[in-house]
Protein backbone atom coordinates (compact mmCIF):
# COMPACT_ATOMS: atom_id res chain seq x y z
CA UNK A 1 0.00 0.00 0.00
CA UNK A 2 1.24 3.46 -0.97
CA UNK A 3 2.72 5.54 1.78
CA UNK A 4 2.41 8.69 -0.23
CA UNK A 5 -0.52 10.81 0.34
CA UNK A 6 -3.45 11.47 -2.92
CA UNK A 7 -1.40 15.09 -3.57
CA UNK A 8 1.86 13.53 -3.85
CA UNK A 9 1.20 11.10 -6.13
CA UNK A 10 -0.54 13.60 -8.33
CA UNK A 11 3.04 15.35 -8.28
CA UNK A 12 5.06 12.45 -8.31
CA UNK A 13 3.41 11.58 -11.57
CA UNK A 14 3.60 15.35 -12.35
CA UNK A 15 7.21 14.48 -12.34
CA UNK A 16 7.38 11.23 -13.98
CA UNK A 17 5.50 12.49 -17.17
CA UNK A 18 8.22 15.77 -17.43
CA UNK A 19 10.83 13.14 -17.97
CA UNK A 20 8.79 11.10 -20.43
CA UNK A 21 7.72 14.15 -22.55
CA UNK A 22 11.43 15.86 -22.88
CA UNK A 23 13.42 13.11 -22.87
CA UNK A 24 11.53 9.83 -23.61
CA UNK A 25 9.20 11.46 -26.42
CA UNK A 26 11.72 14.17 -27.61
CA UNK A 27 12.56 12.52 -30.87
CA UNK A 28 9.12 12.90 -32.26
CA UNK A 29 7.23 16.11 -33.79
CA UNK A 30 3.06 14.88 -33.52
CA UNK A 31 2.35 12.60 -30.28
CA UNK A 32 -1.00 11.40 -29.17
CA UNK A 33 -1.67 10.70 -25.47
CA UNK A 34 -4.07 8.26 -24.33
CA UNK A 35 -5.00 8.67 -20.80
CA UNK A 36 -8.04 6.55 -18.67
CA UNK A 37 -9.86 9.23 -17.26
CA UNK A 38 -8.83 9.20 -13.90
CA UNK A 39 -6.39 12.35 -12.12
CA UNK A 40 -3.23 10.44 -11.55
CA UNK A 41 -3.11 9.15 -14.66
CA UNK A 42 -4.41 12.69 -16.36
CA UNK A 43 -1.27 14.02 -14.01
CA UNK A 44 1.32 12.17 -16.06
CA UNK A 45 -0.25 12.62 -19.32
CA UNK A 46 -0.59 16.93 -18.70
CA UNK A 47 2.91 17.18 -17.77
CA UNK A 48 4.44 14.61 -20.79
CA UNK A 49 2.38 16.68 -22.80
CA UNK A 50 3.24 20.31 -21.65
CA UNK A 51 7.60 19.19 -21.03
CA UNK A 52 7.24 17.48 -24.61
CA UNK A 53 5.51 20.68 -26.05
CA UNK A 54 7.90 22.78 -24.42
CA UNK A 55 11.43 20.65 -25.08
CA UNK A 56 10.41 20.51 -29.21
CA UNK A 57 7.67 22.67 -30.46
CA UNK A 58 6.04 19.48 -31.72
CA UNK A 59 2.40 18.70 -31.43
CA UNK A 60 0.71 16.64 -28.70
CA UNK A 61 -3.37 16.07 -27.64
CA UNK A 62 -4.94 14.12 -25.26
CA UNK A 63 -7.06 11.53 -25.38
CA UNK A 64 -9.48 9.78 -22.78
CA UNK A 65 -10.64 6.27 -23.07
CA UNK A 66 -13.82 4.95 -21.13
CA UNK A 67 -15.23 1.16 -21.28
CA UNK A 68 -17.34 1.35 -24.68
CA UNK A 69 -15.28 3.76 -26.52
CA UNK A 70 -12.19 2.01 -27.36
CA UNK A 71 -12.83 1.69 -30.70
CA UNK A 72 -13.89 5.51 -31.05
CA UNK A 73 -10.63 6.70 -29.80
CA UNK A 74 -8.97 3.98 -31.99
CA UNK A 75 -10.58 6.21 -35.02
CA UNK A 76 -9.51 9.43 -33.67
CA UNK A 77 -6.03 7.79 -33.03
CA UNK A 78 -6.32 7.13 -36.67
CA UNK A 79 -7.13 10.90 -37.94
CA UNK A 80 -4.78 12.23 -35.97
CA UNK A 81 -1.79 10.45 -37.29
CA UNK A 82 0.79 11.13 -34.49
CA UNK A 83 4.11 9.16 -34.77
CA UNK A 84 3.90 7.94 -31.20
CA UNK A 85 1.23 6.82 -29.10
CA UNK A 86 1.82 6.98 -25.18
CA UNK A 87 -0.27 4.88 -23.14
CA UNK A 88 -0.80 5.64 -19.62
CA UNK A 89 -3.71 2.94 -17.85
CA UNK A 90 -3.65 2.06 -14.40
CA UNK A 91 -3.32 3.78 -10.92
CA UNK A 92 -6.61 5.12 -9.18
CA UNK A 93 -9.17 2.63 -11.66
CA UNK A 94 -9.16 -0.85 -11.07
CA UNK A 95 -6.46 -3.33 -12.44
CA UNK A 96 -8.98 -5.62 -13.98
CA UNK A 97 -10.61 -2.64 -15.69
CA UNK A 98 -7.46 -0.95 -16.12
CA UNK A 99 -6.23 -4.38 -18.20
CA UNK A 100 -9.76 -4.79 -20.21
CA UNK A 101 -9.60 -1.13 -21.61
CA UNK A 102 -6.20 -1.54 -22.24
CA UNK A 103 -6.35 -4.52 -24.27
CA UNK A 104 -9.53 -3.36 -25.66
CA UNK A 105 -7.77 -0.42 -27.01
CA UNK A 106 -5.38 -2.53 -28.67
CA UNK A 107 -7.49 -4.40 -30.14
CA UNK A 108 -9.19 -1.46 -31.84
CA UNK A 109 -5.80 0.04 -33.01
CA UNK A 110 -4.86 -3.47 -34.40
CA UNK A 111 -7.87 -3.84 -36.35
CA UNK A 112 -7.46 0.07 -37.90
CA UNK A 113 -3.74 -0.98 -38.14
CA UNK A 114 -2.69 2.16 -36.44
CA UNK A 115 0.93 3.57 -37.51
CA UNK A 116 2.81 4.86 -34.70
CA UNK A 117 5.58 3.89 -32.03
CA UNK A 118 4.07 2.81 -29.19
CA UNK A 119 5.05 4.22 -25.81
CA UNK A 120 3.87 2.09 -22.61
CA UNK A 121 3.32 3.39 -19.22
CA UNK A 122 5.47 1.24 -16.45
CA UNK A 123 1.81 0.68 -14.16
CA UNK A 124 0.01 -1.27 -16.17
CA UNK A 125 3.31 -3.12 -17.88
CA UNK A 126 4.07 -3.95 -14.79
CA UNK A 127 0.57 -5.57 -13.57
CA UNK A 128 0.99 -8.14 -16.54
CA UNK A 129 -1.22 -5.52 -19.19
CA UNK A 130 0.82 -6.49 -22.07
CA UNK A 131 1.16 -10.21 -21.53
CA UNK A 132 -2.97 -9.67 -21.12
CA UNK A 133 -2.99 -8.36 -24.40
CA UNK A 134 -1.03 -10.52 -26.38
CA UNK A 135 -3.20 -13.27 -25.29
CA UNK A 136 -5.07 -11.90 -28.79
CA UNK A 137 -3.51 -12.84 -31.78
CA UNK A 138 -4.71 -9.18 -33.61
CA UNK A 139 -3.00 -7.86 -30.90
CA UNK A 140 0.14 -9.49 -30.77
CA UNK A 141 0.89 -9.84 -34.52
CA UNK A 142 0.05 -6.24 -34.56
CA UNK A 143 2.53 -5.28 -32.08
CA UNK A 144 4.89 -7.33 -33.45
CA UNK A 145 5.24 -4.72 -36.94
CA UNK A 146 5.53 -1.69 -34.38
CA UNK A 147 8.63 -0.42 -32.65
CA UNK A 148 6.96 -0.65 -28.76
CA UNK A 149 9.01 0.50 -25.74
CA UNK A 150 8.18 0.46 -21.77
CA UNK A 151 9.94 2.70 -19.24
CA UNK A 152 10.65 1.70 -15.67
CA UNK A 153 12.44 2.71 -12.63
CA UNK A 154 15.73 1.65 -10.82
CA UNK A 155 14.37 2.57 -7.90
CA UNK A 156 17.89 2.22 -6.34
CA UNK A 157 20.17 3.83 -8.68
CA UNK A 158 17.94 7.05 -9.47
CA UNK A 159 17.09 6.33 -12.93
CA UNK A 160 13.95 5.93 -15.66
CA UNK A 161 15.19 2.93 -17.96
CA UNK A 162 13.52 2.70 -20.89
CA UNK A 163 13.39 -0.17 -23.26
CA UNK A 164 12.72 -1.72 -26.43
CA UNK A 165 9.76 -4.57 -26.25
CA UNK A 166 10.32 -7.91 -28.53
CA UNK A 167 7.15 -9.79 -28.54
CA UNK A 168 7.54 -13.50 -29.85
CA UNK A 169 6.76 -16.20 -27.93
CA UNK A 170 6.91 -14.29 -24.82
CA UNK A 171 7.81 -10.35 -23.72
CA UNK A 172 11.82 -9.71 -24.12
CA UNK A 173 13.13 -6.22 -22.47
CA UNK A 174 15.87 -5.11 -24.36
CA UNK A 175 17.05 -1.81 -22.61
CA UNK A 176 17.99 1.33 -25.12
CA UNK A 177 18.36 4.42 -22.23
CA UNK A 178 19.07 4.99 -18.91
CA UNK A 179 17.74 8.97 -17.88
CA UNK A 180 18.49 10.17 -14.35
CA UNK A 181 16.02 11.16 -12.30
CA UNK A 182 16.22 13.80 -9.31
CA UNK A 183 16.67 12.70 -5.68
CA UNK A 184 12.99 14.21 -5.10
CA UNK A 185 11.21 11.84 -7.96
CA UNK A 186 13.50 8.77 -6.61
CA UNK A 187 12.61 9.70 -2.91
CA UNK A 188 8.47 9.96 -3.84
CA UNK A 189 8.83 6.92 -6.32
CA UNK A 190 10.61 4.46 -3.08
CA UNK A 191 7.86 5.80 -0.76
CA UNK A 192 5.47 4.93 -3.23
CA UNK A 193 6.21 1.81 -4.26
CA UNK A 194 8.20 0.33 -1.30
CA UNK A 195 8.13 2.56 1.67
CA UNK A 196 12.00 3.63 1.73
CA UNK A 197 14.36 6.46 1.15
CA UNK A 198 16.97 5.89 -1.51
CA UNK A 199 20.55 5.51 -0.15
CA UNK A 200 22.57 7.26 -2.77
CA UNK A 201 22.91 11.45 -2.95
CA UNK A 202 22.17 13.42 -6.06
CA UNK A 203 25.78 14.99 -7.73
Amino acid sequence: MAKTSFAEEVYLHALTGRLVGEDLLASYNKVAVVSMKNIICCSTAAAAEASFISQTGGKAWHFIVEKGKENSIAKQLKEYDGEAILLLFGEETSLHEAKELFSNLLEEMASLDIIADIVIHVRIFVAGGLDEAIKNEKVKEYLQKRNVYVYTFDLDNGMMLVHEIEINDGITLHRIAELPITCEHANLLNKSLRDKKIAWVEA
